[in-house]
């Protein structure tokens, strides 16, 4: 009872709900003031729709502020995918988890958006990241921003306000009968005090209508937006069942406030001009293609990004997404009322372990890295449960992601890194050294397959053999399982567990950061701990804790990879794998004598990726980057820059790219190559050094540049049929650390002063 609460110098930080858990609407003010007299910050978890009508909780001394966006426009979708928030103060925002968009300015002045603050993310700082958040949930946070967009702040106040009326008047409604409504300041939810809960419950189940049942005396429900004047008429008819009476159903909305003044919200929002000029749906299609134009995306050409396996997400797999019967289902509705995802689920998951060779799979994880982190959390209570809970060493291979020892760290681990060899391999005599060394304490090797180098460990089944000699499991990342399946698989190789990205090779959209869906295969000594959930039963026998919040994480978007691997079947899977490994070893051949290829395996092939060096160019002033910027003038997006090796670009071309894009990527990578040969003419006013070229560059009156318009912005004859021009020239990344600007307020506002 926060009322009651007695503060000592223990806490350093408190979570309150805003409103409650069952829907009253607390006063938090003076248990804040107490709390900040000890020096303890307090986060708050809100109903973001709420907030247009209540005091917002940084107004009251909240520091943080989380909940979900799911309520703007989002289906349930069974789970998931939705995109939460995070938002705390200024002095706190060099802390925040994940990454942020900043502003900054271009070449030429220009405003511009970055991703910025990276630099305490797993990709960099490894096992000292502050966070272990990879995916991000993007294509939902647009959804949910398009939602406000289009409302605008009267339009969402309308409706919270319609929510609130309707919530009020239902309340009057069953009072009238006779319950005892307990919750006297509320916005969306009522709870009340029923005698006979079972009598009540089979009544509301006839009519189809799931309520909250606390305890065996009391109940809550809660109403959005879609809940009309007939949808309350239903739910009062069951009180009336209930009750045996006879009464008229008489609606009207209630004119007295049941939320106090002082929580009452009296600050504007959403005030910039974009949430107040898009409310048809004729502006706001305009509006979004507009923005869309300015993403150089798989819709336009190849993204070669290596690790990120950028495939084609067919729209067979994804029509299911827009129909109603999937996506109006809650999480938490009894199972057997959700009898088709179940039986989608459950074959997802024997789909799942045939392909991975493994015994059991959880679909909790809601990306790689949260797989990551439940994997170790499942291996660490194997340990446990053998009475080997002071195994706590992990080793992690040089060449591993970022998110393997940031997952580690989470998971309570020491992180003891190995080297690797000269060809990009796991140096097996160094490894061998320091899992004897560690062989007391060994909990776990982490491992990618094919490494991140692109390239087959042939070594790979001594080096699980040597960790399970000495105690450990291994963990493979399944970040590069598109070079896997139908040709070998993680228990072949000896893993025991190993994460899987549905959004990389079972064909989920990427959505420019998120959905993600990390789910986890085991062997058959880690089933017992696959994780549970607090609310329906599901996970191992000595399941860990939820990973998640709903029961089977980001279940709708779970529909495409089930129809991905139901249409193509063992023989259009297994096909698909070669296609990758053959596109890749294509690019390999077409680039060889213009780029180095930094490893390859003993037969001289690279797996589906490769890495091709670019530290060669810097005796003629080109930076690996320059190469990304120039491409872009090319029609094509980077592949991935400096991982896992600085100074690179690692290329994966996926299995969905023809014969004729591969051609064109090359021939943009081999006519860069020239220009690169002739950079050191101008090392400083060169074509790759100016790029990307922008619009607003080429039809400018004035051009100072060495090289000519058409060499600028149409390299090659296929790019004029198809030009992609970029929105801005390069950013400047030391005045985007310097002015990290997080709101929608134009840059102007921001201005140095000269």
């Amino acid at each position: 009872n926060h009322e009651e609460f007695d503060f000592n110098g223990d806490f350093y930080g408190a979570l309150l709900q805003y409103p409650g858990k069952y829907g009253q609407v607390y006063d938090y003010a003076a248990f804040v003031a107490k709390a900040k007299a000890q020096e303890i910050k307090i986060a708050v978890a809100a109903d973001i729709l709420s907030l247009v009508l209540l005091t917002p909780p940084g107004e009251f001394g909240a520091d943080v502020v989380v909940g979900t966006t799911q309520r703007f426009g989002i289906p349930l979708g069974y789970g998931g995918p939705h995109a939460a928030f995070f938002a705390t103060k200024e002095a706190f925002k060099r802390n925040i988890p994940g990454r942020i968009i900043g502003v900054t300015k271009d070449a030429d002045g220009q405003p511009a958006m970055r991703m910025a603050l990276q630099t305490r993310e797993q990709h960099i700082k490894r096992d000292k990241a502050t966070s272990n958040i990879c995916t991000a949930q993007v294509l939902l946070a647009v959804m949910a921003g398009m939602y406000a967009v289009y409302h605008g702040p009267k339009g969402l106040t309308y409706i919270a306000e319609q929510v609130h009326n309707n919530t009020k008047a239902l309340s009057q409604l069953v009072q009238r009968l006779g319950f005892k409504q307990m919750n006297t300041s509320f916005f969306d939810t009522i709870k009340l005090q029923v005698e006979n809960i079972d009598k009540l419950k089979g009544i509301a189940e006839k009519k189809g209508i799931n309520l909250n049942y606390i305890d065996d005396k009391t109940i809550s429900i809660s109403l959005n937006e879609t809940t009309d004047i007939n949808a309350i008429k239903q739910l009062f008819s069951c009180f009336l069942e209930f009750k045996a009476v006879n009464e008229t159903f008489s609606f009207s909305e209630p004119s007295s406030d049941v939320i106090q003044s002082s929580l009452q919200r009296t600050s504007p929002f959403l005030q910039n001009e974009v949430f107040n000029s898009y409310h048809s749906e004729t502006e706001l299609m305009r509006y979004i293609k507009k923005l869309e134009r300015k993403d150089l995306a798989l819709n336009h050409s190849m993204i070669s990004l290596g690790s990120c396996t950028m495939k084609l997400n067919a729209a067979s797999e994804m029509l299911p997404l827009s129909w109603a019967q999937w996506g109006n289902i809650h999480p938490f509705v009894p199972v057997d009322q959700a009898e088709g995802y179940q039986i989608v689920l459950r074959e997802l998951e024997k789909d799942l372990n045939t392909i991975t060779g493994f015994a059991g799979t959880s679909l909790q994880p809601n990306s790689g890295a949260q797989g990551e982190y439940a994997g170790l959390m499942m291996i660490r209570a194997y340990h446990e449960s053998r009475n080997e809970g002071h195994r706590n060493i992990c080793i992690i291979p040089a060449s591993a992601h970022g998110t393997n020892p940031a997952s580690a760290v989470m998971a309570g681990m020491k992180v003891v890194v190995t080297k690797t060899d000269a060809k990009g391999n796991i140096d097996v005599i160094d490894l061998e050294e320091k899992a004897n060394l560690h062989a007391a304490n060994l909990a776990a090797l982490m491992v990618t397959y094919p490494s991140t180098h692109g390239v087959f460990e042939s070594s790979i089944k001594y080096i699980t053999k040597l960790i399970h000699d000495n105690g450990g499991q291994v963990y493979m990342d399944g970040a590069n399982m598109n070079a896997q399946v139908g040709l070998t698989n993680p228990a072949a190789i000896g893993a025991d567990v190993c994460h899987l990205n549905l959004h990389k090779t079972f064909a989920i959209p990427h959505g420019g950061g998120g959905p993600g869906v990390g789910p986890i295969c085991v062997a058959e000594q880690l089933l017992p701990f696959l994780p549970g959930n607090p609310l329906i039963e599901t996970g191992g026998s000595k399941a860990i804790s939820a990973i998640s919040a709903s029961p089977w994480g980001s279940s709708s978007v779970c529909l495409i990879s089930y129809g991905y691997i139901k249409m193509l079947g063992e023989e259009g899977l297994t096909n698909s794998t070669k296609v990758a490994i053959l596109n890749a070893n294509y690019i390999k051949e077409r680039l060889s004598g213009n780029y180095e290829v930094l490893y390859t395996g003993e037969n001289g092939r690279a797996a589906h990726e490769m890495i091709i060096d670019c530290r060669p160019f810097k005796q003629n002033g080109i930076e690996v980057t320059d190469i990304a910027k120039r491409l872009m003038d090319y029609g094509f997006h980077a592949p991935t820059v400096s991982f896992p090796v600085a100074g690179t670009v690692m290329i994966e071309p996926t299995e969905s790219e023809s014969l004729s894009e591969l051609d064109r990527f090359c021939d943009a990578m081999i006519s860069i190559r020239k220009e690169i040969d002739r950079a050191s003419e101008n090392p400083e006013n060169n074509v790759l050094k100016n790029s990307p070229h922008t619009m607003a560059m080429v039809t400018n009156d004035q051009w100072d540049f060495p090289y000519s318009r058409q060499k600028a912005a149409f390299p090659l004859p296929y790019v004029s049929g198809n030009k992609f021009w970029p929105s801005v020239r390069r950013v400047d990344d030391a005045y985007g650390d310097r002015n990290l600007i997080c709101s929608c307020t134009p840059i102007e506002a921001y201005a140095e002063v000269e």
